[in-house]
């Protein structure tokens, strides 16, 4: 090539080498993340219930509960989804690295020995038969493609936003095995409460019984007075069996959560009897903090940042690719290998460049910016769920505990009048269906007492699971 005409061409080539096609990825500036708004204290992060500190990276351990740690970090260890998680990372890992290698070299090799003879014709001498003989080909080759206009770049870019995502959904992934483990040991203990406290109604009304049928027999009751108190026995035994159901459900929900078996799991962890509780208050920080902790909300910033590097991946199909090749050959008689005059060698670019099919790569550009406002629209519906999340889960809590607090007060006023009245019966000042309805009501209020504690315990862990801690090493 003339050089004059060579040298133009290494110009506009070095000038495109600056150049990278698509946009540069930036968190989007109308996007609900940069709101201040969304990073200001909790509407419901009233004063005395939730504090300002920030959250807890192992909230579980706030119980001091050393079964229900020992059950999180066995499923943090074993859990099946988290494997799942795993293998999801190490495949978008992988990608990033077959991204990468597109900007290594390619290096082919060839050998091709053969034996035979060409015709007599060919050699033009008709009649002729040639000698047979063995003969060789080899050659190697070395090819790089430039990456003029930053395709290989954006697709490494892509690869690992897509990557950072998948380590964003394995956090996530942590996040919800570690509260679903927390949750389905508190609904065991919580279960394992409730059947306590209907097991100590039932043998309260067990001594009514039979105190009733004393007196009966003593002939300050009458029959109907036994039978009344009976059938109140059947009815609390029959509260007996769900809770029981209850236990087991939860235990072998622990067991799939820690990959265990129904058969390993041990089944002396239904002697709990207390559901878990904190005896402070809960931390929960601000929106800012949660915008940064929240694996799903990292999870869509990631796949949007990988989108947008996508448009210049489409992009740069507009522009020709350019590979620089070299390669090398030897060829010919077996007899004359490695003789000078057998080997060729060659250098110079290889352009290729599909001018008809700019449509569909415009087609492809459009589909790419669309995907790219689909995740955005996803990134901001991400925050806002986050939020409201948070908001409804302190909310639920808040409430509960108000709940809970009228319920031990009903349950403590219920408790005396059932023992006043089983006092005026002894002293004949009462019939037994006074005492019954106060018996029947205060089993009725120990009940309602156990279910929202056992509520109680499963909106603590909901609002842990709704600040998004747990994911940390």
């Amino acid at each position: 090539m003339n050089t004059k005409h060579f040298l133009p061409l290494m110009l506009a080539l070095a000038l495109a080498g600056c150049t990278t096609v698509g946009p540069d990825y930036q968190v989007p500036a109308g996007s609900v993340v940069q709101r201040q708004a969304a990073q200001g204290a909790f509407v419901e992060a009233q004063a005395g219930v939730f504090q300002q500190e920030a959250v807890s990276g192992h909230w579980w351990r706030l119980y001091n509960d050393p079964v229900l740690d020992g059950l999180v970090e066995k499923a943090l260890s074993a859990n099946t989804d988290l494997r799942v998680a795993s293998a999801n990372l190490e495949r978008a890992q992988a990608a990033v690295q077959e991204s990468q290698a597109q900007q290594q070299p390619t290096i082919g090799v060839n050998a091709s020995p053969t034996f035979g003879h060409v015709s007599g014709l060919q050699e033009l001498q008709p009649g002729v038969n040639p000698p047979s003989r063995w003969s060789y080909s080899t050659g190697a080759s070395v090819s790089y493609q430039l990456d003029l206009f930053g395709q290989i770049r954006r697709a490494i870019e892509a690869a690992s936003g897509d990557a950072q995502a998948a380590q964003a959904a394995y956090d996530a992934t942590r996040v919800t095995v570690a509260a679903e483990t927390a949750r389905a040991y508190a609904n065991m203990c919580a279960a394992g409460m409730q059947l306590a406290s209907a097991q100590h109604s039932v043998q309260v009304q067990k001594e009514s019984l039979d105190a009733v049928s004393r007196l009966q027999r003593a002939g300050r009751g009458t029959t109907l007075d036994v039978t009344r108190a009976r059938s109140q026995l059947e009815q609390l035994q029959a509260n007996l069996p769900p809770f029981q159901s209850q236990q087991r459900t939860a235990l072998y929900r622990l067991a799939a959560l820690t990959g265990q078996t129904p058969n390993e799991i041990p089944a002396s962890l239904l002697q709990c009897a207390a559901a878990p509780r904190l005896t402070d208050t809960i931390p929960v920080g601000d929106g800012a903090a949660l915008l940064r902790r929240r694996p799903d909300i990292r999870q869509a910033e990631r796949t949007l940042a990988a989108s947008t590097a996508r448009i210049g991946v489409a992009t740069a199909d507009l522009y020709p690719k350019i590979t620089l090749g070299l390669s090398g050959a030897s060829g010919g008689p077996a007899s004359m290998f490695g003789d000078r005059g057998t080997f060729g060698w060659s250098v110079g670019p290889l352009i290729s460049w599909t001018i008809p099919n700019t449509g569909a790569v415009q087609a492809r550009i459009a589909e790419a910016e669309a995907n790219t406002k689909a995740a955005v629209a996803r990134f901001d519906a991400t925050v806002l769920n986050a939020l409201r999340e948070t908001e409804s889960a302190l909310v639920v809590y808040a409430r509960q505990l108000d709940r809970d607090a009228s319920l031990r007060a009903a349950r403590d006023q219920s408790a005396e009048a059932a023992s006043q009245a089983r006092q005026l019966f002894q002293y004949g000042k009462t019939d037994y269906l006074t005492v019954l309805d106060a018996e029947r009501t205060l089993a009725t209020n120990e009940s309602a007492l156990a279910a929202s504690q056992a509520e109680l315990s499963g909106d603590q862990i909901a609002v842990f699971l709704a600040l998004g801690g747990g994911w940390e090493k």
